[in-house]
């Protein structure tokens, strides 16, 4: 892929762009083995993100953003609460372990997507063990 040429991500990828900057919030590495409960602890304890954070991370606009987070909440992944002047968006503990589960098979279809993705920060560390 030139540096100039624009590529079309799929829907999937955007999807999973999206979870894995919640997981990066959480500060945790999703391929250490935890136990049930410390999962829960680390998920009650989650600030979450904005709408605006994810619209930033999957670099898209509007109407893709909400149909990402549409979907991904319909699946159970992600949590959505409206306040005041913004939503705020949490990752699940079904969302949590989808990454895990998922990751090394999005890698294997879309690594040129995702190491364009992060080409200008650091990749998350388990895309980094996956390279």
């Amino acid at each position: 892929m030139s540096p100039k040429e624009k590529s079309y991500k799929s829907y999937e990828l955007y999807c999973s762009f999206a979870l894995n900057r919640l997981v990066v919030e959480l500060n945790i590495n999703v391929y250490q083995n935890w136990e049930e409960d410390k999962i829960n602890d680390i998920l009650a304890q989650q600030k979450g993100v904005s709408k605006g954070d994810i619209k930033y991370e999957i670099k898209s606009n509007n109407y893709m953003t909400n149909k990402v987070l549409s979907k991904l909440e319909k699946e159970g992944l992600i949590e959505s609460v409206r306040l005041e002047d913004r939503y705020n968006i949490k990752i699940t503990k079904k969302g949590v372990l989808h990454v895990k589960k998922f990751n090394e098979f999005y890698w294997e279809m879309f690594s040129e997507h995702i190491i364009q993705h992060y080409k200008y920060r650091q990749l998350p560390i388990w895309f980094e063990k996956l390279k």
